[in-house]
């Protein structure tokens, strides 16, 4: 078995070389109809593709919810919040590269973070570090901790996700 991964619109690679391509936490960012056009190309007849995604939700009044709010007050150009952690587009994307079979399935859970943990995984996310500056993101990290001591004490915290995969066939197997 090999693994090769590259640039989802031109990934390179033989014609009905592969059996699986999958994405994962990532198909939001690509130019989706040009990717799944390429996984199509790159599977063989009968082969797969799997789209998965692990959101947070944002249910009123949970740390979740206050953290977005935050986020907005210090990144407005920020679009990604308010997510239900599905994604109706993503069966157009298979279905007009030309899969078949396609299916989605979904679970919520509850993941445990703690403090410091969920402050990392709110920094590493699109709408802090990638987008503020060094100092903005300090505030930002800084106004997080004393919401999450004011707000939401209980350490760890417990906070809901939703699992979500589409998957499709490629015909002719």
């Amino acid at each position: 078995m090999a693994y090769r991964s590259g640039k989802a619109e031109l990934p390179g690679g033989a014609d009905r070389s592969l059996d699986l391509v999958t994405a994962g936490q990532c198909w939001h960012w690509f130019d989706r109809p040009r990717a799944a056009a390429e996984a199509f190309r790159l599977i063989r007849p009968g082969g797969r593709i799997v789209i998965a995604h692990f959101d947070w939700l944002p249910f009123p009044g949970n740390v979740v919810a206050a953290t977005e709010n935050l986020i907005l007050r210090h990144n407005p150009a920020w679009t990604m919040g308010g997510g239900t952690g599905l994604y109706p587009g993503w069966f157009a994307d298979l279905a007009g590269a030309g899969f078949d079979g396609i299916e989605s399935f979904s679970f919520d859970h509850r993941q445990s973070y703690s403090h410091e943990a969920w402050r990392g995984r709110i920094q590493a996310s699109a709408a802090i570090k990638a987008s503020l500056k060094d100092g903005e993101v300090a505030q930002f990290d800084m106004e997080l901790a004393d919401l999450l001591v004011t707000g939401f004490p209980e350490d760890p915290l417990t906070v809901p996700h939703r699992i979500w995969a589409v998957s499709g066939v490629k015909p002719g197997g």
